[in-house]
C-alpha cells in the first residue's frame, strides 16, 4: 500500500524532511502533482531530486489507482449504454463521466527515472530515495545517482521516450540538445525551474524561442514567474508539438460527434478488459 494522497498528514510529515527552504519548491512540489494528475504522463524523467520527488511519484500512483477505477467505471456504463453500434450523451454523462475510451486501451501503467549526482550538499536529493520507501512509492521511481552526461545512456535504456520531464538542475541547456528528440511529440511536456529573472536564464528562455521561430509547429513555451520571490521563482513550460494526434471529439465544443472511431474504441476496451482480468 502507498501514501499518495498529499494532503495525508503521513505523506506531509515525510515530505517536510526534504524540504530545504532556500530551493524555493515548496509550491512547485504540489503544482508538479496537479499538473501530472491532469496530463496523465506514462514515461517521466526528474533531474535533480529532493523535494518534489515524491511529488510526482504520488502523482503517477494516484493515476494509476484512478485510471484501474475509471476502466471499470468506463466499461460498466458503456454494457448499460451501449444499444446495438450507437452511443448517446447519457453514455457520456453517466459516471465517471466524459472519458475518451481511446485513452484506456492500454492499462496505465506510470514509471520514472530520477536522476542526480548528489553534487549540492545543501540539497535534500540523498534522502529522497528514503522517503519514497517510507511512503510505498520507491517501486515508481528508477534512482540514477549520476549526473545527466553520465547517465544519458540509462536513461535511453529506461526511458525510449518521455512524456514528462522535470528539470531543476544547472543543466537544462544540455537537456534540451540532448534530450529534446526524446520528449513525446505528441504534446510532451518539459518543466524547467527557475530560468526567469537572472541573465543566464532568461538567455536560456530565449534560446528556446528562437529555436521556436526558426522551427514552426513544434514548440510551445509559457513562463510562470513567483513575483513575490526574490529567486528560484519560476518555473518555464515547453511543449512539443511535432506529432500532435488528431482528436475529433467536437465540431462545436459542445455537443459529442459519436463518430465510427469512438464507437468502435468504446467496443474495444470493453473487450480488452475482460482479457486482463482473466490474465
Amino acid at each position: 500500500m502507498n501514501i499518495s494522497d498529499i494532503h495525508d498528514n503521513r505523506f506531509r510529515a515525510a515530505v517536510e524532511q526534504l524540504k530545504v527552504p532556500g530551493m524555493g519548491t515548496e509550491q512547485v512540489g504540489p503544482f508538479l502533482y496537479q499538473l501530472l494528475q491532469l496530463f496523465r504522463p506514462r514515461h517521466v524523467l526528474e533531474v535533480g531530486m529532493g523535494y518534489t520527488t515524491p511529488f510526482i511519484a504520488a502523482a503517477l500512483a494516484s493515476a494509476e489507482a484512478q485510471s484501474k477505477t475509471e476502466i471499470l467505471g468506463l466499461v460498466a456504463k458503456t454494457k448499460r449504454h451501449l444499444h446495438g453500434d450507437d452511443l448517446s450523451d447519457d453514455w457520456l454523462i453517466d459516471e465517471p463521466a466524459l472519458l475518451a475510451p481511446g485513452e484506456y486501451l492500454e492499462p496505465h501503467l506510470p514509471c520514472m527515472v530520477a536522476v542526480d549526482d548528489l553534487s549540492i550538499g545543501q540539497s535534500s536529493a540523498s534522502r529522497a530515495h528514503e522517503v519514497l520507501r517510507e511512503l510505498g512509492l520507491d517501486r515508481y521511481v528508477e534512482v540514477v545517482n549520476a549526473s545527466l552526461h553520465e547517465a544519458e545512456s540509462q536513461i535511453v535504456q529506461s526511458l525510449p521516450s518521455i512524456d514528462f520531464a522535470w528539470v531543476d538542475a544547472w543543466e537544462c541547456l544540455y537537456f534540451f540538445d540532448h534530450f529534446w528528440h526524446l520528449i513525446d511529440g505528441d504534446g510532451g511536456i518539459v518543466a524547467m525551474h527557475y530560468l526567469m529573472t537572472y541573465p543566464g536564464g532568461e538567455a536560456l528562455i530565449e534560446y528556446f524561442q528562437e529555436y521556436q521561430r526558426s522551427h514552426p509547429g513544434e514548440l510551445e513555451v509559457l513562463n510562470i514567474l513567483e513575483p513575490h520571490k526574490l529567486m528560484q521563482n519560476s518555473i518555464t513550460l515547453l511543449r512539443k508539438t511535432t506529432d500532435i494526434v488528431p482528436r475529433p471529439y467536437s465540431t462545436d465544443g459542445v455537443t459529442i460527434t459519436y463518430s465510427e472511431r469512438l464507437l468502435n474504441d468504446a467496443h474495444e476496451v470493453n473487450r480488452r478488459n475482460v482479457q486482463w482480468r482473466e490474465n
